[in-house]
């Protein structure tokens, strides 16, 4: 059965770090292309950065330069590293397949299927 688990969530002061993991099971993870989503209450889900199977890594500019997506191939995770954590990154995180992507004009855009339960991020004070 397909599946991810997110860990690494929590509660961090403005400026902090987290890292969050996406363990997979069940897929061809080598090939799996993986996006990270949050979604804050009230709010529509929003995906924030993304990592092919080849590598190749995408981020929403809300989140560049901030955080950084990575894969293990061996272990089958994918990790979110977030540094410089700002308040209105408090959401719930989750991560899923990517079932549909596309390139247009420089602007990535993933459409997404299975995913887990997700971890909870609050940034407060």
């Amino acid at each position: 059965e397909e599946a991810f688990v997110e860990s690494g969530g929590g509660m961090v002061q403005p400026g902090g770090s987290l890292r969050l993991s996406c363990a997979a099971s069940g897929f061809t993870f080598s090939t799996l292309d993986v996006t990270w989503v949050r979604q804050a209450p009230g709010t529509g889900p929003e995906w924030i950065s993304a990592i092919t199977g080849e590598g190749s890594t995408f981020y929403k500019d809300a989140v560049k330069g901030r955080f950084t997506i990575s894969r293990d191939n061996g272990k089958n995770i994918v990790y979110l590293q977030m540094d410089s954590l700002k308040p209105e990154d408090t959401a719930l995180y989750f991560c899923a397949r990517v079932s549909f992507s596309s390139y247009l004009g420089g602007t990535y855009s993933p459409r997404w299927d299975l995913r887990g339960q997700g971890t909870q991020v609050t940034v407060a004070s």
